[in-house]
Order: structure tokens, then sequence, then C-alpha cells
């Protein structure tokens, strides 16, 4: 699909400051779908200030009505139901994760949870094309470590157990709602993938995989008639390929490849199943049509949107499409695509107050480690310091390393908030496919094992001599700064490498990678031994020391730089204790931090007041630190619930106070 960015919509002006409001706060629409009969629309907007569902006709979008009523924390995902009539969403309890699954009545508008218990998670099992009126969801409500298999009534509500769980990760469900695969983590960190029958799982895998593959191979779902089975598959090969196997013969055939990555997205017919297209996500987003009619769809559309878009929601009768729009440097669109008719009509506007405002183009870049690896990149630079286009700066800019989680996740070409309100402030924002990073092929995830704060580390420290070299960054004026093992690569860079970076921020990243394992959720301990394995085991004496090696708290006292916490305290994944634990380490050996606790936040801050007031002590932060501009902080942190335990005084428009709390 094209990816050359749209010309901007009105001239820009370098001295323009994008309000943060408009950048992470609430988007005038989002997550629009059609049901599956074509009837209604569906999609996210704001409710008393709040993301709930709406819906309206089909017919007439201008007939909205709001079907929920969250009135804190927005609603994360909605779908429809398989018979179209209700709506499905899920939401969690201040940030714990402990996601229920809610529905709502299309005709008479009446809501109620279909999942009415405490301190559990669900999961979307499956779903069938021929069985509207139920789905198989998982539950850990009897042991919260495995998901008990219940199949659903969406209209009655009831619940009726398929499979008890006491050891699997995962189910494969066919389009009759039946289970035919349980897997299970083996010993060497892989998985067994057992089929089953009438309930009944086989006594030995039929697939193995070990560690090197685990996390690129899996069946990926059956056609409607059960005659086909796809799998996203790494054996044998580097990058993982999509392969229909025939159900009756077992003969395998590769249908989709790519030397560069994995296989991503697929496109699979809302009725049969089968796949008609597929995407391969490397430096940029590429889809191959597998279907004749497909093609003709994706290739009209093609040539009448700029910039980069997909389809997120179709029709049974696969008449009507919802695709999405990233133009790259202007807000994101969403359109109602008629296929016979051939129209294309204007659903929404994301976030329409960014339209003309001076949004930068992402370039994608390789970047060659010191051992050879190939770390694709994405580098974006203020407005101004470009003006040929080229990517490299005229001169060289202060630069921030945005770092993503998992590890075991990745960085993508598209419209990314936080690049363009870094480089609206006037730094280049460069974010690295370390190694460890998933979606390039098995061999790069794997070179990671072991090397959190070794080579993993080392991957950044090289990206950032490229940027030096390159002429993009000032070599003293560079901060890192990222969420989650981003924020773990952060304590890291300001404790392994305390001279690289001016300053750091870091939101809910570990600390100590010991209490991390020994915290993690009850859920994710059938996938303990692929942590140990890609870790470090501290069960046994030397991986036991190689996460203390590997933990940025017995090094806390090698921080120099100014360093920025951000933590949720209900997150069930990094305990609110890694954060705390630091600090405390800080504070004992007398260095200064600054740290930000959110109550009603879990792994990440969700709520826009709440990532609001956190970005706007961020970017008052780094601008002390770096130079750059910066939205005043008004009243953007009272207006959050954001408590500032330690380190007020070092951030301009904190007024030094211990504490700021607002309600």
């Amino acid at each position: 699909m094209s990816t050359s960015p749209a010309a901007p919509a009105q001239p820009q002006r370098t001295d323009t400051l994008i309000p943060r409001q408009a950048l992470f706060g609430n988007p005038t629409r989002s997550a629009g779908r059609i049901s599956p009969d074509g009837q209604w629309l569906s999609w996210m907007a704001p409710s008393s200030g709040v993301m709930n569902v709406w819906m309206a006709p089909a017919s007439d979008p201008s007939a909205a009505r709001v079907m929920t009523k969250a009135t804190e924390r927005p609603i994360p995902q909605h779908f429809w139901a398989p018979d179209s009539r209700s709506i499905l969403y899920v939401q969690d309890k201040a940030g714990d994760e402990n996601y229920l699954l809610y529905g709502i009545d299309v005709a008479s508008g009446q809501e109620r949870a279909l999942t009415p218990f405490d301190k559990t998670r669900v999961q979307v099992v499956g779903t069938s094309t021929k069985v509207r009126d139920s789905i198989l969801i998982g539950l850990n409500n009897r042991d919260p470590r495995f998901h008990d298999v219940h199949r659903l009534d969406l209209n009655s509500g009831d619940l009726t157990l398929v499979q008890q769980n006491d050891s699997y990760v995962a189910f494969v469900a066919d389009d009759d709602l039946a289970l035919r695969w349980a897997l299970r983590q083996n010993a060497a960190g892989g998985m067994d993938m057992f089929e089953m029958r009438d309930g009944t799982v086989a006594d030995a895998p039929r697939e193995v995989t070990s560690l090197e593959d685990a996390l690129a191979t899996s069946p990926a779902g059956y056609t409607a008639d059960g005659r086909t089975l796809y799998w996203i598959d790494s054996r044998g090969r580097n990058t993982a390929a999509l392969i229909a196997e025939n159900t009756e013969t077992g003969e395998k055939q590769v249908i989709g490849q790519s030397d560069k990555a994995d296989i991503g997205s697929v496109m699979q017919n809302p009725t049969t199943g089968q796949v008609e297209a597929y995407a391969v996500d490397y430096l940029t987003t590429e889809w191959n049509a597998l279907d004749p009619a497909v093609k003709a769809s994706l290739d009209w559309l093609d040539g009448r949107l700029e910039g980069d878009f997909g389809v997120q929601s179709r029709t049974d009768d696969d008449t009507k499409w919802v695709v999405w729009n990233d133009p790259l440097t202007g807000p994101s669109k969403v359109y109602l695509f008629d296929r016979p008719a051939g129209t294309l009509t204007e659903f929404y506007t994301t976030r329409p107050e960014l339209a003309g405002a001076p949004l930068q183009p992402m370039h994608p870049v390789e970047i060659a480690s010191r051992d050879g690896l190939t770390l694709p990149s994405y580098l974006t630079l203020p407005l101004g310091s470009d003006p040929d286009r080229n990517g490299v700066p005229n001169a060289p800019v202060p630069m921030i390393l945005l770092v993503h989680g998992g590890p075991w996740a990745r960085d993508s070409y598209g419209f990314n908030s936080y690049h363009q309100w870094l480089a609206n402030r006037g730094y280049a924002v460069l974010s690295v496919n370390f190694r460890g990073s998933t979606g390039f092929g098995k061999d790069f995830v794997n070179a990671g094992n072991l090397e959190w704060a070794g080579k993993m580390h080392d991957d950044l420290i090289d990206a950032v001599e490229w940027a030096v070299g390159k002429g993009i960054a000032q070599q003293d004026q560079i901060a890192i700064m990222g969420g989650s093992y981003g924020g773990y690569a952060t304590l890291v860079g300001l404790t392994s490498t305390p001279e690289t970076f001016a300053c750091g921020v870091d939101i809910v990243g570990p600390s100590n990678l010991e209490t991390l394992l020994s915290t993690i959720p009850p859920y994710w301990e059938p996938m303990v031994k692929q942590f140990h394995e890609r870790m470090g085991n501290p069960e046994t004496p030397e991986g036991k020391a190689l996460l203390q090696d590997r933990s940025p708290l017995y090094k806390a006292d090698r921080i120099i730089k100014p360093l920025l916490i951000g933590q949720g305290a209900n997150d069930p994944r990094v305990n609110q204790a890694e954060s705390d634990q630091i600090v405390a380490a800080m504070e004992k050996a007398g260095i200064p931090v600054t740290y930000v606790v959110f109550p009603d936040e879990g792994h990440g801050f969700h709520r826009p007041e709440n990532n609001i007031g956190f970005n706007a002590i961020v970017e008052n932060f780094l601008a002390s630190c770096l130079g750059g501009r910066a939205e005043p902080i008004g009243d953007a942190v009272k207006s959050s619930t954001a408590e500032i335990a330690m380190g007020a005084e070092h951030v301009r428009g904190l007024g030094g106070t211990s504490a700021v709390t607002g309600e």
C-alpha cells in the first residue's frame, strides 16, 4: 500500500506548539465498526469526557446514541456479536487488567455483565460464522493460573463449561465452536500442541516447537468448512510463513512468506474464513492479495488514499468495509467503503484538531549493530531542521531515544503521537527495533535471549552512535525514555552507561528482574519457562546471578543524570515495588529523582487526564535537561490523579511542592 506522506493541509509554522490535549486527549471518534449484518455502525467517542461505545443505523449515521455508561475509565475495546444483536466490550478496574466481558442488547439498550466475577480475566477462545448466538470464552475464576473454556450464550447470558483447564496455555476452536487444539509449554520453553476430539486431549503432541520457534509458530485457525487449517510457522526457516494445511491429507502449502519479516496480519473472508490477503511488515507494511476481488478493492483504495490504510471491519456479505487511513502527516480518517457501488464515504476524522498542525514525516531507517545485525528503526525530526527532507537535519539537534516495551514487541511505521509530540518540542525522536523485538524472524528474536542489559542495550547504544555519526543528534543532548521494557532500558541506560544520556524517563519499568519474575500475574505462570530461558532462571545459581547483574537496582548509585519515574499503583505486570525500590535506593544514596504515582492506573496511563498530566511533567523535565520547548504545566497535573511522591522541585512548573494531588 502507498506510504508516501500527504501534502500538508495548510501552511505550517515552525513556532506552532501542538497542545498536549490534541495529541493525548480523547479522540473525537475511534475504533469504528460495522455490524456483521450491515445494519449498524459503532464506534468509541467521549460521553461526559470518558470514551464510551456509540451506535447509529448504517442508513443514518447522524442518528447516534451512546450505548454505555463508563464514567471514569475509558472502555478499551468493543466488538459485535456474530448475530448483530448485541455489542460486546471489555473493561477492567483501575488498571488491574482483570478484564470482564459486557454485552449491550441493541434493541433494548440493556447492558449487563456477561462474566460477573471477581479477580477474573476473560479471553475470547472462539467465534463462529455458523453458531451466531454463542462464543467460547476462557475464564480463570476457578484457578487464576488457567483459563477454563466456557460456551457463552450471548442473548441469555448462560455459561456452560466446555473444558476444565489445569495445564494449558491456550486452545484453538473450529467454526463449530469445537475445541481442536490444546497448547502447553514444554520443558525446553517451546510449545507442545495436542489435537483434541470431543473434548479429549490427545496423549502425545502432534506438533512441537523448541524455544527458538515459540514466539513465531502456532495454529492460526480453520476455514468454516474445516478443510483448511492455517499456521503461522517459523520451523525450518527464519521468518514465519503463512501455511495452509489440508486437514484431510495433512499436506501443507506455503501461501505467504518474506525473507525480511514474519507474516503479520491477514484478511480472511467473513463467512468462509479463507485467507484473502496477508501483510508483511518490515520497515513499512505491504499487503499481498491472494483473492482477485480483494486485490481489486485494495488497488482501488490505494489509488484514492494517501499514506497507509487498512480494513478494520467487514460485513458478512463483504459488500461494506470500514477502512482506516493514516496520511502520516495529518489526522487519521476512517471511511465507509461500498464495494459494489465503488464509493468511499468519510465516517469520521479521529483528531480533527490536528488538521494543519506541523506534523512531521517518519523516516524508516536501517541501523547496523556492532556485531552485524540490521536494526529496523524509525526517525522523526523537528520541523524546519531538515528542509530537503532527506532524514538528516542541517545541524545536529537534541534527541530522544524512545524505547518500546515488551521486549517481545516492535515499533512500526505510521503516525505516532509520541514522535509527533517530542519532534514538535524540538527533538529528533529515534525508535529502534533492538534484538529480541518480534516480527523480523526468529534469529532476531533469539539473539536477545539472556541479553537483557547486554547486547539488547548495546543495540540501543549503537543506534545512538549512529545518530551522532550521521549528524542527527548532539552527543551531549540525548535522553532515553520508554515504558515497561522501555522503562527498564532507561534505568539500564542511566546505570550501565551513565555518561551516554543527559537524562531519562522511566514509565512502569522494572528495576529488579528477580522481583519482576516473582510477581508476574498468575495467568502468566503457564509461560514462565520461556521467561526463564530468555531472561535468566532464578531457580539456578547462574541464572539468579545473571538476573542480579542485569538489574538496575543494584547499580542505582551509578546514576548521575536526572531521572523521572512514572508508575501505576495497580500495575499487575510491573508492581509498584519495582519503582519504589529504586527510588528508595537513590534516596539512600542522596541521588535526586522525580517520582510520580497514579493511584488509579496500572501498566501505563489510560485515563487521558492522567496521560496528559504525566506528559506535562515529562516535557517540562526534558526542557530543563535538553533545552527543548514545553507547554506550561498549567492545571494538567492538578486535573489528574498524579501524586508527586518525590522530586517536584526538579521539574519546572511543579512549584517545588512535595505532593500534588488532583481529584
